[in-house]
């Protein structure tokens, strides 16, 4: 009789260099061979919202109340978009539009945040006679929106194109983080991009927006906020369950990325997803190729439903 050998699982913080994997790229060289000026895009400095259509603004209204998004509260007619500035929109290939916004003037408002929960671990017992207190209620969010996550064919599916379009890279100051793709006839054929803002030395979130070959339609998938940690995650999930909220999939942590996942159904049928732990990147963070197969959805957590993937 063969006994299996069963290895205990584990985790590590790892350099990026390293958890890229072997096939990468440097970001010079894959600006270079893109043919990509960095001096000629948009200077974005961050993604701030994207724009849902809800049928009905009161049951809408209730869900994110529950879910303590940002624009919950009181709706009202605005004239003038808060910080005034100026607003350009784009429409990608797809017909999708993208506002950007110059001279928009920040708030005064002073951001608190919630304390820092202290973990005691088998080797290193960091909380001593202190005791770990929890609130039940909602998820706090931290930042409006980390990713808008696109469903979006650049036409991958067709052998011809091998690349995204131009208006990412070229225009937008989007680089890739990591890119999977298939092996199609020798050559690879890209499949989902995960793309963050270049900012040069500044780190920035491990992707803002993620775009999938999807040959049946080009649609939003769903968009992210982030949240405090790990408890607060799960506090939230326990609120938005009781309050009898449809869950889409979660609670999990994704691969690439790293993040904790939580993502649900609000009333109108699109996803939503609370997140935390997420990677950061910057200019040093090679560019990676990673082959695709399902176990890249997730590390830990539940099957992945079939609807979400649609």
């Amino acid at each position: 009789m063969t006994v299996e050998t069963v290895q205990p699982n584990r985790g590590a913080t790892v350099p990026d260099v390293v958890a890229v994997g072997k096939e990468q790229v440097s970001r010079a060289e894959w600006l270079a061979k893109q043919g990509i000026n960095p001096d000629d895009r948009i200077n974005l400095k961050k993604l701030s919202h994207m724009r849902y259509q809800h049928p009905d603004l009161d049951e809408i209204q209730t869900f994110m109340i529950a879910s303590r998004l940002p624009s919950a509260g009181a709706l009202q007619n605005m004239p003038n978009a808060p910080g005034g500035g100026s607003l350009v929109t784009i429409t990608d290939p797809e017909g999708f539009p993208f506002n950007v916004i110059f001279g928009q003037e920040q708030t005064n408002v002073e951001v608190s945040h919630q304390d820092k929960v202290v973990l005691n671990y088998p080797g290193e017992k960091s909380r001593r006679r202190e005791f770990n207190r929890f609130e039940p209620g909602p998820a706090a969010v931290h930042k409006p929106m980390f990713i808008k996550s696109s469903a979006w064919p650049f036409r991958i599916h067709n052998p011809e194109i091998r690349r995204p379009p131009p208006l990412l890279h070229h225009h937008l100051q989007l680089l890739p983080t990591d890119l999977l793709y298939i092996e199609n006839e020798g050559q690879k054929s890209f499949r989902t991009m995960f793309a963050h803002l270049d900012l040069s030395d500044t780190l920035v979130d491990h992707h803002c927006i993620f775009f999938s070959a999807n040959p049946a339609s080009a649609h939003v998938h769903h968009c992210s906020f982030e949240v405090h940690d790990f408890d607060t995650q799960q506090l939230g999930h326990q609120w938005l369950t009781k309050k009898g909220y449809k869950l889409a999939w979660g609670v999990g942590r994704h691969v690439l990325g790293s993040q904790i996942f939580d993502y649900w159904w609000d009333t109108t049928g699109n996803i939503v997803e609370h997140y935390a732990d997420g990677d950061l990147v910057n200019q040093d963070t090679p560019i990676g190729y990673v082959k695709a197969r399902p176990d890249l959805l997730a590390v830990w957590g539940p099957e992945v439903p079939a609807e979400f993937l649609a």
